[in-house]
């Protein structure tokens, strides 16, 4: 028996916005992912990269899972980040997103100390051991220095609770021969937006999202496109958004997202140091294409 997937479609990294105390605004979060559902996102991923989720506390970071959970109250899945350099932690912070009651967990790899091969297939081993909740793997090189090869996934994929995989790494040629070699034992999404289509045309099962933060109708329907047969109606809207997915990642995410929604009249806050704000030309340019996009005047 094949695994199910956690969610088919658009997931959204979604933004935590602080307050001008520089803390969890948990209203404005619920108000964010009413949008979100209202616009067809198929999942809520919290305390992700995009959700700061490692300048949180481990309150906040309990905390903004746990309303993530209550706020959306079964609507759609809601997937918690709950990855760490450090094997206990990730499981403890795993332990406790599964008594708030999700429905995934994201478990990014080992970033700073890294490991080896061997020692991701010993990591996400002993986190799957000790859950009882489906897991996303979630592999982003140019962030952790760490790359999960096609034959590591492939151990990763003989565990029942490894579901899934954020890949990130911007690598078709890995994506196919991980496909090949793991098929319905492992549902990938992409982890790049401008390569949603691209993933699905290999059997990607959809994307986890920065660009649904600002457009979830658009990220939805680039996924339900190609899930629905209409591969050239997806490939249109992928290629026609290309500057939008672009100008989102033109400073370190979640800079950009994050001023995007401000500049949408969304009061989201700054990003948490060490991160800063954008350049004056960066914020021009990016105003510049979501006007071009109708998502600003």
């Amino acid at each position: 028996m094949s695994k199910q997937p956690i969610f088919t479609g658009s997931g959204v990294a979604i933004i935590t916005p602080f307050t001008e105390k520089n803390e969890v605004n948990y209203p404005l979060l619920g108000e964010l992912i009413d949008y979100q559902i209202e616009n067809g996102t198929d999942a809520i991923i919290i305390c992700g990269t995009t959700g700061e989720g490692s300048t949180l506390t481990h309150e906040e970071h309990a905390g903004a899972i746990q309303f993530a959970v209550d706020h959306t109250a079964h609507r759609v899945p809601v997937i918690a980040g709950t990855g760490s350099n450090d094997t206990a932690y990730a499981v403890y912070l795993s332990n406790e997103a599964e008594k708030a009651g999700v429905d995934g967990l994201l478990v990014v790899t080992p970033y700073y100390n890294k490991t080896s091969q061997a020692g991701l297939i010993r990591h996400y081993t002993y986190i799957a051991d000790h859950v009882h909740t489906p897991i996303i793997t979630y592999n982003v090189p140019s962030r952790t220095g760490l790359n999960i090869k096609p034959e590591t996934y492939r151990e990763l994929a003989k565990h029942p609770l490894i579901v899934g995989a954020k890949e990130a790494n911007g690598d078709i040629s890995a994506l196919a021969k991980t496909v090949a070699l793991c098929g319905d034992d492992l549902h990938i999404y992409s982890g790049n937006d401008d390569q949603i289509t691209a993933f699905m045309a290999l059997g990607a099962k959809g994307v986890i999202s920065v660009l649904a933060n600002v457009a979830p109708r658009l990220a939805h329907d680039i996924a339900a496109k190609y899930l629905a047969g209409d591969a050239q109606g997806s490939r249109e809207l992928q290629i026609a958004t290309l500057d939008l997915c672009n100008d989102l990642f033109i400073d370190v995410n979640p800079i950009p997202v994050k001023e995007a929604l401000a500049m949408m009249g969304w009061a989201v806050g700054e990003c948490r140091m060490p991160l800063a704000p954008l350049s004056d030309a960066a914020r021009a340019q990016l105003r510049a294409t979501l006007a071009k996009h109708g998502l600003v005047k």
